[in-house]
């Protein structure tokens, strides 16, 4: 049975940041299905389908996808074909 507040609401207990699952999916998987890991070498060429066997097969290099850091679009204000320049603040 929870502990209850002075107001009659029930406390809910908080869950450690390393217990959560909510983006869990989301990562690269560092384990590939055995189909995943046959195609990959297939397209190495070093598994013929029809020769080799399926069972045992060598291990292979999951690459991991590095994000790359959005560009920041610069706005150009063009007139007449000049480039607007900014007037200098004096102090």
């Amino acid at each position: 049975m929870m502990p209850e507040c002075s107001g009659g609401k029930q406390q809910k207990m908080s869950i450690h940041r390393t217990l959560k699952t909510g983006d869990g999916l989301k990562g690269t998987r560092n384990v590939l299905t055995r189909y995943e890991r046959i195609l990959q070498l297939e397209a190495q060429g070093r598994f013929t389908e029809g020769e080799d066997f399926p069972i045992g097969l060598p291990k292979t290099r999951v690459l991991k996808v590095k994000k790359r850091a959005k560009v920041k679009k610069e706005k150009e204000e063009v007139v007449d074909g000049e480039q607007e320049q900014e007037p200098e603040v004096q102090e």
